[in-house]
């Protein structure tokens, strides 16, 4: 947690902290988003997973004080994500603060989604562009039709609603990065299913409000059609992850041995 003067608690230094950045050619933005980073929380490691960038992406994030994970072919966002996760556990870190490397998710957000890890409350953190305290955030009809359909999908299969279930901007503590490095996590769009499978991993998920803002330049990964390929994977990845129940009931018990339910375990 902060301190009232904004710096942080004994409790915040001793645990090892990892902000984690998927990037693909952020070259002019990269750097400014470590920065930020340094400023908000200082004592924490930065990893940039350089996703094959044909620009300058991984030099000026080694240049403002990252880690560089470098991918030699282009193998997309999921695995971008499971590279970062691989290495945190075998740094052996205890949280996992994960975002963009666009500009679009704001450094000064990061103690929002990292205090409830902190305190014990949950174990996966989203941070939610639509809840009530959020800032506006400009999305396409497209995207939003999706996001919402995603929402009534997992309110189907979990019971709870999920504001915004693609959102990137996520903290992880010490089970769910155990869980996602276990060879599991999607390679593709890791959105909404991912969210799914903690759910029944038993793990304590929350949302929390965030402001984000847009996109300050390069290519986005849902540009264009891409969204409707998006869609297909995402119902395609969700059936997936019921289909592979019996594999998280097998998690659930890791963390709580007496569940044997869906039921009981996690915060309504």
């Amino acid at each position: 947690m902060k301190a009232k003067d904004g710096s942080l608690t004994s409790n915040e230094t001793k645990t090892r902290i990892l902000v984690a950045i998927p990037a693909r050619n952020e070259a002019g933005r990269i750097g400014g988003v470590i920065r930020s980073i340094h400023r908000v929380l200082p004592t924490v490691d930065i990893a940039v997973v350089n996703d094959d960038s044909h620009d300058t992406t991984a030099r000026e994030a080694a240049e403002a004080g990252a880690f560089v994970l470098p991918l030699t072919t282009n193998l997309g966002y999921g695995a971008a994500l499971e590279t970062a996760y691989l290495f945190a556990r075998n740094q052996s870190y205890d949280v996992v603060l994960q975002m963009d490397g666009d500009g679009q998710h704001l450094a000064e957000e990061l103690p929002r989604i990292l205090a409830p890890i902190l305190t014990g409350e949950a174990d996966l953190v989203l941070g939610s562009r639509f809840m009530a305290g959020s800032g506006p955030f400009p999305t396409s009809p497209l995207r939003r039709c999706g996001q919402v359909l995603f929402a009534g999908i997992l309110r189907l299969c979990t019971g709870r609603h999920f504001t915004d279930p693609t959102s990137g901007f996520q903290a992880l503590g010490g089970q769910t990065l155990r869980l996602f490095a276990s060879g599991v996590f999607p390679c593709d769009y890791p959105d909404a299913d991912v969210i799914l499978m903690a759910h029944l991993a038993g793990l304590r998920i929350r949302e929390v409000a965030v402001t984000m803002r847009a996109r300050e330049g390069g290519a986005s990964m849902h540009a264009g059609w891409k969204p409707l390929y998006y869609g297909l994977k995402m119902l395609l990845s969700i059936f997936i992850v019921l289909l592979n129940y019996p594999t998280w009931r097998k998690w659930r018990r890791t963390w709580n041995p007496n569940s044997s339910s869906l039921t009981g375990s996690l915060e309504p």
